[in-house]
């Protein structure tokens, strides 16, 4: 039978673009062997998520021009705390255990590379979030 651990790294993404060398930092190495391949298995839900965040922020999103929103996506994150909380956990629930035990030793440096990757990948596909302002042409 398969360990908790086992049945997690299976189920993520293989990112071959994610570098890994005996000479990168614990941090670099933690964001490249664990959090990336996190993000992108939770890429539809982090989206969806998103979207339930704007909907409940009255879509004020959809009303602002595209460097308002990517700035929009950065604040939303950076400065609620709630919301950062809720996604620090969506990421941390597909952490194995001792993954968890690195995470531990230093929270507060992987957290700030944990929240910027979401936040870059969120502004990349600003479009899919964006999509219910898309205008029909004549």
């Amino acid at each position: 039978m398969s360990t908790r651990s086992e049945k997690i790294l299976q189920q993520r993404p293989q990112i071959p673009t994610s570098k890994i060398h005996d000479n990168m930092s614990r941090d670099e190495y933690f964001q490249n062997a664990t959090l990336r391949p996190i993000l992108k298995l939770q890429n539809e839900l982090f989206l969806s998520v998103f979207k339930n965040y704007i909907k409940k922020h009255k879509n004020v999103f959809h009303e602002l021009n595209l460097p308002k929103k990517l700035e929009y996506i950065e604040n939303s994150i950076q400065r609620d705390q709630k919301f950062r909380n809720k996604l620090k956990g969506m990421i941390i629930g597909q952490f194995t255990v001792e993954e968890f035990e690195t995470y531990s030793e230093d929270s507060s440096s992987l957290n700030k590379r944990m929240m910027n990757l979401l936040i870059e990948r969120l502004k990349d596909q600003i479009q899919l979030i964006d999509s219910n302002s898309q205008v029909l042409s004549v």
